[in-house]
């Protein structure tokens, strides 16, 4: 994630990390590997299934609004543009051509694609990042952001014909969470985190889990991926509009609900909030692996203590991948350096020539000083 440097010297200066947003992050990437371990659980339990619907309405719009908010500041200065290539194409590339050839190997499956332009799984939400950042300065520039995103999203929800490539259909239906990122300040998240705020979220949370219980045998939980149109859900297309409006306000109060619990000071996990991209890229190996070697066949873990030690240890799997050796293992896939790749910017280049400059005008004054 990028800070929110206001000038090129401040972005040369170490950053400081805030608690809150990588206790928030790291928070948020357990939701998703635990809602991930329940998929091939839900199905036996409608308790769970109702666990499993609020989770997903609300674990990766957190997720994507603290993206929006770290973004503010992207433009089209060289440096940016390379992280954004190196921290996010390179490794949607490399993770879109993994998984299909894990799948091939693990679970027998020599006629598996491999594509580019069909995002696998886990992998589009890099796809999705990579768009969103990009378009940040349109964002910046226009006068009403959210309501102009949320009017995007609406109308891909009732545009079947946007096809499958690139995932377009959630890179445009998630949109208006990142783009509410961007517009956010720290005082919001200040706002959320009041002590009347996490008071108020426990009945939210209750009354959302009870809900979500009802709503099992009711709702089409593929709304909550956003990933279909109204047509392809089967439902009239005036549905896409509505259902899109009313899922943004329902995962917008969890979101809220979510951050007010999250801690502002440094606790045992906040490290691994700077971790959170391996720990997301990498869990879903250990899910796919579950799937295709039958782990999840067994007859006790469809029973509550099965579905707590699977909830535990995929918690427990997540947190292991976000630690540094971890980091330090697959760092040359997730933040390659890639310097071959580029060219030298003209300002770095610039910067360069002015220190060396003035180290040897520096160099020169002490051998005055000293009469050499």
């Amino acid at each position: 994630m990028q800070n929110n440097p206001d000038n090129r010297s401040q972005d040369r200066q170490p950053k400081q990390r805030d608690a809150f947003f990588d206790n928030a992050k790291y928070l948020a990437i357990v939701l998703v590997a635990v809602a991930h371990s329940w998929e091939p659980l839900k199905g036996d339990s409608r308790i769970l299934q109702g666990a499993y619907m609020i989770v997903y309405a609300f674990h990766m719009p957190a997720f994507i609004v603290i993206s929006g908010f770290f973004s503010r500041s992207f433009d089209a200065r060289p440096d940016r543009l390379k992280r954004l290539v190196t921290g996010v194409a390179v490794p949607y590339i490399l993770f879109e051509t993994a998984y299909p050839l894990f799948k091939r190997v693990v679970d027998h499956a020599p006629d598996q694609e491999i594509s580019l332009l069909d995002p696998w799984y886990l992998t589009w939400f890099l796809c999705a990042l990579f768009i969103w950042r990009l378009t940040t300065p349109i964002w910046n520039l226009v006068r009403w952001p959210l309501p102009l995103a949320l009017g995007v999203a609406a109308l891909a929800s009732v545009t079947p014909n946007i096809g499958d490539d690139l995932d377009l259909q959630r890179v445009l239906q998630f949109l208006p969470f990142f783009v509410l990122g961007l517009c956010l300040k720290p005082e919001h998240f200040r706002l959320v985190r009041r002590r009347s705020v996490r008071i108020l979220s426990v009945p939210v949370f209750a009354f959302a889990l009870a809900f979500g219980w009802w709503a099992v045998p009711r709702m089409n939980v593929a709304w909550l991926y956003h990933r279909d149109s109204a047509q392809q859900l089967g439902a009239p297309w005036w549905a896409g509009p509505v259902m899109q409006l009313a899922l943004f306000g329902c995962s917008l109060l969890l979101t809220a609900c979510f951050f007010s619990w999250v801690p502002g000071r440094k606790m045992w996990f906040t490290a691994l909030g700077a971790g959170t991209l391996y720990g997301y890229l990498l869990h879903g190996f250990l899910v796919k692996a579950g799937e295709y070697r039958g782990w999840f066949d067994h007859a006790w873990l469809h029973r509550p203590l099965g579905e707590i030690l699977v909830s535990v240890l995929a918690a427990a799997a997540v947190t292991l991948l976000c630690t540094p050796p971890v980091q330090r293992v697959f760092r040359f896939a997730m933040e390659p350096k890639m310097a071959w790749a580029f060219k030298r910017d003209a300002a770095e280049l610039a910067r360069e020539r002015e220190k060396k400059e003035q180290g040897a005008q520096n160099g020169q004054s002490v051998r005055d000083k000293v009469g050499v």
